[in-house]
Order: C-alpha cells, then structure tokens, then sequence
C-alpha cells in the first residue's frame, strides 16, 4: 500500500486517515507535543490500527516541512476557537459556571 492511500486530502488543511474522521493533526499532537509512541497513540484510539498510526508519523517524516506548516495552522486555527469559545460560552456552560462558583462560596462560608 502506498504511503498517501492512508489518507483521504478532504482539503489543503483537512487531512484525514482514510476510514476515520480522525485528521493527522490528532495522531501528531499525540505524537510531537504529548510525546506518545504509536502504540500508546493506537491504544489512545482504538478504532486505528497501528500501521495507520505508524503511516502517519512516516507521512510527517516525509514532508516534515509541509505538514508542519499544517499543524502550525491549526493550532492557531484551535487557539483562535477557544477564544471565541470561552468569549461567547453556550447558556448551560455559563449556568454551571455560576452554580460552581455559588458551591464554592457556600463551602467558603460554611468554614467561617
């Protein structure tokens, strides 16, 4: 099997392992930034096989500049996400905030 058959190219910044909705950016963040081997990253998610996980790493490898300019992007892509996220937090987000800050200023009170 070629190397490239492993992977569905959705798009320039949307690279999946073919058969799953998991993107390369997941097996590589797993792998360069948690520092986890491929069978811990296999482990992690069951539903890949180990010469998926492997294939991916080898597809880093290979275009080590390319893909991480791809990684690069979505990181900033997930940071700018969590931003907008935690300036515009869903209603039941919000209201599970406020009951765990009441919570913990009854146990505060409670200690007085």
């Amino acid at each position: 099997m070629e190397l490239n058959e492993y992977f569905d190219f959705l798009a320039p910044d949307d690279i999946r392992i073919k058969g799953h909705r998991i993107g390369i950016e997941t097996v590589l963040y797993e792998y360069l930034h948690r520092q986890r081997t491929a069978e811990e990253i296999q482990q992690f998610y069951p539903s890949l096989t180990l010469a998926e996980v492997y294939a991916t790493i080898l597809y880093f490898l290979e275009n080590k500049e390319a893909v991480s300019r791809y990684l690069e992007d979505w990181l900033e892509w997930s940071h700018q996400q969590r931003k907008i996220q935690a300036a515009n937090p869903h209603p039941a987000a919000e209201r599970l905030r406020k009951l765990k800050a009441e919570r913990a200023k009854q146990t505060a009170n409670q200690g007085d």
